[in-house]
């Protein structure tokens, strides 16, 4: 969940739309070198590339695209719609406007699969798992500071050697990239800094090579993770939904 689809979608279309990007560096910066598909889109008949579905999501008169992480449990911020409730859980993003919602899908290293869901008359999503920016930075020093006994039992470093470099760089300060240029420091920061613990709850969640890992043991390691875990995606959420006020 390092590089969110849905992530770059809403922030770079939402500066889009507000006048903060242009039309061209909006779109090479949600592309890079993969290629898009848009199925779905409303006054298209079959899938369009990305670019005519920025352009149509200006026509439907969005404003701006919010990333929303759901997970089985906590569905808020996904619009009561049953087709998107299941299409954003099995992928895990989902970038929400007023009209429409784009769930993504990687297919291979080379292609990202859209599916545009009509929002039509749903009710209002319940909001999304979003605080401000200060108070998700604070929330992942808290649940960095909680895990960290886990994180040690677990003997990570053992399998994994760059697990005590990922975590001593968060001291120094992790600036994610790729976003707009106006985007808030301290989003920029949150941000590096959820993808990095992303990346040690990654290793931290899977067997260690050769382990034998009861299920009574991988519960309670999971158990012990999951506040960290609920931090990074709060945070993830927060920095790429920030907007200027």
């Amino acid at each position: 969940m390092h590089d969110l689809a849905a992530g770059r979608l809403a922030v770079w279309a939402t500066a889009w739309l507000t006048g903060r990007s242009s039309y061209d560096e909006a779109l090479d910066a949600v592309t890079g070198d993969t290629a898009h598909r848009v199925a779905g889109m409303p006054g298209a008949d079959e899938a369009v590339p990305l670019g005519w579905a920025l352009s149509a999501l200006r026509g439907l008169g969005e404003q701006r695209l919010q990333l929303v992480l759901p997970a089985p449990g906590d569905t808020r911020g996904v619009p009561a719609v049953p087709a998107l409730t299941a299409l954003a859980l099995e992928s895990g993003q989902v970038a929400v406007g007023a009209q429409v919602a784009l769930v993504p899908e990687q297919l291979g290293t080379e292609m990202v699969a859209w599916t545009v869901v009509p929002l039509g008359a749903a009710p209002p999503a319940a909001p999304a798992a979003e605080g401000t920016l200060r108070a998700a930075s604070g929330a992942l020093d808290l649940a960095v500071g909680d895990a960290a006994r886990t994180l040690a039992s677990l003997d990570l470093a053992r399998w994994h050697p760059e697990v005590p470099s990922l975590l001593a760089g968060l001291s120094k300060g992790v600036r994610a990239p790729g976003l707009p240029a106006d985007h808030d420091p301290l989003a920029v920061s949150v941000l590096g800094r959820a993808q990095r613990l992303r990346q040690v709850l990654d290793l931290a969640m899977a067997d260690a090579p050769g382990a034998a890992v009861t299920h009574a043991q991988a519960a309670a390691r999971d158990e012990a993770l999951r506040p960290l875990a609920t931090a990074v995606r709060e945070a993830t959420v927060a920095a790429y939904n920030w907007v200027p006020r």
